[in-house]
This record gives C-alpha cells, structure tokens and sequence, in this order.
C-alpha cells in the first residue's frame, strides 16, 4: 500500500517524489526534484516571464501532480523489479521535467485574455513540447536533453501515432510509456475524480467552441452527464487497451508485491467507475463494466 499524500500540497507530492529518486538511485543529485517541482510551480502560478497562471480548472496543478507522483511509483517499481534496460538516473531526471512540464500547454500568454487555457485542449500537447523548450533551454539544458522530453510529452497525445515519435533510445521510449500511463491512471484513481467530470466537460465545450471543429474529441459530449456515461466505454475501448497494449503494461509496476500484488491504482480507478455506474443507471441505460479479468474506467490526459 502506497503512503497517503495529498495532491493538493505540492510540497508532500515533492518530498514523496525526491525519497523515491534517492531510494533509487546512489549518485542522486541533492535539490534536483526541489528545483524542478520549483519550475513547474513558478509556470503555473504566473511567474514565468510572459505568462499568466493557470486557469483552466480541470488541468491545473494538481492534475500534473497526480500524474506525477504515480509516474515516481511505476519507475521505483520498474526498478526494484531489476528489468531491462535498467533504468538510469539522468533518463529519470528527464522524464520527471517531461511529466511536470506535459501540460504546460494550458497556460496562456500575458496578452492573451479570450477565455481559459482549455480552449487549447486540442493543441496542448504541441504547445507544451514548445513550452519545455523555451523553458528548459532558457535553464541551459542541451538541446538532445530537450529533444527526449519532448518525445516524451508527446506520448500523452490521445491520437498520437507512437511509432512516428523519434525516440534516440529505448529507454526513453519507456519512459514516455511509463509517462502516458501515469498521466492517465494518475487522475482516473483520484477521490474525487467523479466530481472533477462537470469541470472536465466545460474544457471540452470550450475547446470544441473555440476550434470550430465539430469532429473532435472535444465535441463529443453533449453534456456533462453524458460525458459521465460515456466515460467507462471510454476506458474500456481506448484507455486499457493502450495502456495494457501500446505501452507495454507498465501499469503492473505499481502492483504491491509485483506482479500479482494489489494495484492501488487500478483497484481506485475501478471503484470510480463503480459509484460513476451508480450515479448514472438512472439517466439512460445501464452500463455495463468489463468482466472480472479485465481492467476497466476513465479520461482525459
């Protein structure tokens, strides 16, 4: 059983996060994760030269949190399962900045006052492999450590053709696997993710009102309530096949004993689609959830 930590405080996400990668790793750097988690802060809160704090309410700092605190728990996983290639420390540091900074996105220009950063729901995922850049290489990293993190942010795109994305190693390509996986059991496992799913639907209707496109992702939803029903056939037919299939099922990294041990996260994100059936048997159809061997819920990313 992982220890409890609240999400809300990006301080006791950070001290989780900073044990894990000295627990992992002999020649960690003292004050890496502080400095980072530092980052990631200052963009959200509207501290970094040219951009407003966030407002888009669904994907806010905390979303990025609990992605990256179930990203830390698969990777020490991974680690103390001792499976190749075994996983170094600068490819972790790497992958840390490639989830704090995923959905960097969001975040609106000084200038720009036209509604909230969700209406950038459909090119988020290219506007924060730009953000990493600008960011990061303004901090001096090399443009091949950029390069990594941006493959790896890339990996959360809903659509996107993994096989296209330029990987330099295997390596990193687990660790944007393991990145995906974390971003979308990090925020489907949360308490109160059933309650986020009204907010998580207004960024939607925004974005869909703010591209014109009525074919996308973001149009799909004719209301919050039915962006709930849809949401565990939404697991079903996209989320758990990618995880359990294209990436790999990392997902089994975060089993206590692994392999067959409890999987927290998967058992929490069961449970939400269980009281997210109950919620909704009374306004359409009753739905129906995979059978006891399957994994199953979710959205978003």
């Amino acid at each position: 059983m992982f220890q409890q930590v609240d999400t809300r405080v990006p301080h006791e996400v950070e001290r989780e996060v900073s044990a894990i990668y000295h627990q992992m790793f002999a020649d960690a750097q003292p004050g890496f994760v502080s400095t980072a988690f530092d980052w990631v802060g200052e963009c959200f809160v509207g501290q970094f030269d040219g951009f407003q704090a966030i407002d888009a309410r669904y994907h806010d700092l905390e979303h990025t949190l609990q992605g990256t605190l179930c990203f830390a728990r698969l990777l020490h996983g991974r680690h103390e399962a001792r499976v190749e290639p075994v996983l170094i420390r600068k490819m972790f540091e790497l992958g840390l900045l490639a989830i704090l900074f995923h959905d960097t996105g969001y975040l609106k220009k000084r200038e720009d006052n036209g509604g909230t950063g969700a209406k950038y729901t459909l090119v988020h995922v290219a506007r924060s492999a730009a953000f990493a850049s600008d960011y990061l290489g303004r901090k001096g990293f090399p443009e091949t450590d950029i390069l990594a993190i941006q493959n790896m942010i890339r990996c959360t795109g809903v659509n996107v053709d993994l096989a296209a994305i330029p990987f330099h190693s295997e390596l990193e390509r687990i660790v944007g696997y393991a990145l995906s996986t974390s971003d979308l059991l990090g925020q489907m496992a949360a308490r109160d993710y059933i309650d986020k799913l009204p907010i998580l639907y207004q960024e939607f209707a925004e974005a869909a009102r703010y591209s014109g496109d009525r074919s996308s992702r973001a149009s799909m939803f004719s209301s919050a309530e039915d962006l709930m029903r849809k949401t565990p056939g939404f697991w079903e037919k996209y989320v758990w096949p990618r995880i359990n299939g294209e990436f790999r099922g990392l997902y089994k990294f975060l089993a206590h004993p692994y392999p067959e041990g409890t999987n927290h996260y998967l058992d929490r994100v069961r449970e939400n689609l269980r009281r997210l059936e109950g919620m909704t048997v009374s306004a359409g159809p009753t739905l129906t959830s995979p059978a006891d061997g399957r994994e199953g819920v979710g959205r978003g990313n």
